[in-house]
């Protein structure tokens, strides 16, 4: 299983929920998060207001901060890799960079021979 670390722009809390303005990504890539932890991913959030110390002893997230300002946050690491930066993935995206399966969205599909199968006896 992987390993995924967050870095977050500096917030009062990691859904977002609880400011003036909720961005509807927050939430969003939230609940993405608890859908990998689902299914069987370590994963880790930090806040830049709230755990400053996680941002200064990781090595590139110091550099890129350095380098780039908070412009760069959100940052993404899957197993120790900047898989992202600036911007919030999609769950899609989460998967295809931890070897996740998704599993299929949508409604269920009625059996062949309709919502009684084969039996006929609708």
């Amino acid at each position: 299983m992987s390993k995924v670390h967050v870095y977050d722009k500096p917030m009062c809390c990691s859904t977002g929920v609880c400011g003036p303005q909720v961005d509807p990504v927050l939430p969003r890539f939230s609940s993405d998060l608890e859908w990998l932890k689902s299914q069987g991913h370590q994963v880790e959030r930090f806040n830049l207001a709230q755990q400053p110390q996680k941002f200064t002893t990781n090595r590139e997230v110091q550099q890129l901060l350095e380098s780039e300002g908070v412009d760069c946050l959100p940052l993404i690491f899957v197993d120790d890799r900047v898989v992202s930066r600036s911007d919030y993935p999609s769950r899609e995206n989460l998967a295809l960079w931890t070897g996740t399966k998704l599993n299929p969205s949508g409604l269920p599909i009625a059996p062949e021979g309709g919502c009684c199968g084969d039996t006929g006896c609708c």
